[in-house]
């Protein structure tokens, strides 16, 4: 099975001057349930090269068994620093495709044009679409065939408010994306900060936080059958 990973190229919090990217457990968990099962991975991202990672994700506290295999892993830090331009990707040669999250997809995936092709392609295909914490912001845009948006009806879960104001970070993301989802007609759902908390509705997985990586990844493993 083939499954396309979509990670952010984006590494600046907004005029912060603070650094983000992609949050490395929300990348390595998923890529280890996938390469355990035996999937072939290919990683992708709207400029293509090297995925930025949050640094605050590479802090002692933020370890996981996941994150240190993956300090570990020669290819896998590889793959990660040599993402397929998404402009150079055929939805239809993978079975699914799932999103990690990280504060950088609020600011490139949650409007990129190439991101929306993609995911689009695989709603309309009727392909299972995972997505965790703040990455669902690159479904905000996607469309089904009649034009509507994706999430709208859909049961969907993401980093919540409360979750963010938990960390600080209210102001200086450019929406929040428990509001927005709610926005688009997605039927928003959450449980406990920072505890594991997936929704699966149709094709679509989403998970609202980091402990929610693993868990969403196998519910998308269990969508391909």
């Amino acid at each position: 099975m083939n499954i396309l990973m979509i990670l952010t190229s984006h590494d600046e919090m907004g005029d912060t001057g603070e650094k983000t990217g992609l949050w490395l457990e929300e990348f390595a968990a998923p890529y280890y349930v996938f390469k355990d099962a035996g999937a072939t991975i290919t990683l992708a991202s709207p400029k293509g090269g090297a995925a930025p990672i949050d640094p605050r994700s590479e802090t002692d506290d933020a370890q996981t068994e996941d994150t240190k295999r993956y300090y570990e892993d020669d290819a896998a830090k590889d793959a990660l620093s040599n993402t397929v331009k998404l402009s150079e990707i055929q939805p239809d040669e993978y079975h699914a495709v799932f999103l990690p999250g990280g504060h950088g997809p609020m600011f490139d995936l949650a409007r990129d044009e190439e991101s929306k092709r993609v995911i689009q392609a695989f709603q309309i295909g009727g392909r299972p679409i995972g997505a965790v914490c703040h990455a669902p912001a690159a479904l905000l845009q996607a469309q089904d065939m009649d034009g509507r948006a994706m999430l709208s009806g859909s049961k969907v879960t993401g980093f919540s408010n409360a979750e963010e104001e938990a960390v600080g970070l209210t102001d200086a993301v450019p929406f929040l994306l428990e509001d927005a989802l709610k926005q688009v007609g997605g039927t928003y759902e959450k449980g406990e900060n920072f505890e594991p908390y997936v929704v699966t509705d149709r094709m679509l997985v989403t998970g609202q936080n980091p402990a929610s990586s693993a868990p969403t990844a196998k519910a998308l493993l269990e969508l391909m059958g």
